[in-house]
This record gives structure tokens, C-alpha cells and sequence, in this order.
């Protein structure tokens, strides 16, 4: 499935004003559902929340750049291959991303918005994972 930009940018849009409260939630979420993971992780999550929150913005501010969007996904790939990130990773960061979105969103989540951000992550993963596997990471 492909993704709807228009879908994309005005659910950014509505979850925008809480800023890395979204992401404070996202890594609440993570944690709880997948402790596995936590380890990849600094103790203190701020400047990770900070991270996220702007590689959000940058996703949707490029998401109909599809150059500028893969260099990035690419950047973040490479980046997260050396943090010990594993392709297996990928479907738990993808729903608490969802979650924390949906969270935020109000009445702008729909069911088309959770499919067109689960073909953002789809995205997502596919270039990350490729970048991973060429870095030895997969």
C-alpha cells in the first residue's frame, strides 16, 4: 500500500502542538509492550525525544520528496545500525508509533490515516533495513 501525503501531513498537523510529548509517550509505550529493547537505550531519554521529534518533522516535511526522504531514511539507517537497532525491532517501534500518533491526534485519526502511516513505516523499514543489512547489522 502506498501512502496519502494529504493523510500524512494533517495528522502531523493536529499531533504537532505536543511536540515530544508525543515522543515521551511513543518510548512510554515502546518500553511497556517491548522491555526487550530498552537496553538500546540511554537512561535518560530527553535528547532522544528531542531526536525523534525532529526526524518526525523531517519525514513529514519530505514525504513527497522521495530523494530527500530515502537520503534521510538512509542517514537514520546507518545511524541506528550502530546503536545495535535489528531489523526485528522495526514492527515494535511501528506500532508505538502508531499508538502515540493516535493518542495525539484526536479526531483527525482515521482508519485511512493509521493505514497511510503504516505504509510510511513499511517505508520506513525497507530503506532502514537495507541500509542495516549493507552495514552488517541484519
Amino acid at each position: 500500500m502506498t501512502f496519502d501525503p494529504a493523510l500524512i501531513k494533517s495528522s502531523y498537523a493536529a499531533v504537532e502542538p505536543h511536540g515530544t510529548a508525543v515522543t515521551k509517550y511513543f518510548y512510554a509505550h515502546l518500553f511497556a509492550h517491548h522491555p526487550e529493547v530498552r537496553p538500546l537505550f540511554a537512561r535518560h531519554l530527553e535528547e532522544q525525544e528531542d531526536r525523534l521529534w525532529n526526524a518526525i518533522g523531517a519525514l513529514v516535511a519530505n514525504v513527497e520528496d522521495t530523494d530527500t526522504l530515502v537520503r534521510i531514511l538512509q542517514g537514520l539507517g546507518a545511524r541506528h545500525a550502530g546503536y545495535g537497532a535489528r531489523p526485528e525491532h522495526f514492527p515494535a517501534v511501528g506500532a508505538s508509533l502508531v499508538a502515540a500518533l493516535a493518542h495525539f491526534a484526536g479526531d483527525a485519526w482515521t482508519p485511512e490515516t493509521e493505514a497511510s502511516w503504516g505504509a510510511v513505516h513499511d517505508t520506513v523499514t525497507a530503506v532502514m533495513t537495507d541500509v542495516m543489512a549493507k552495514a552488517g547489522a541484519a
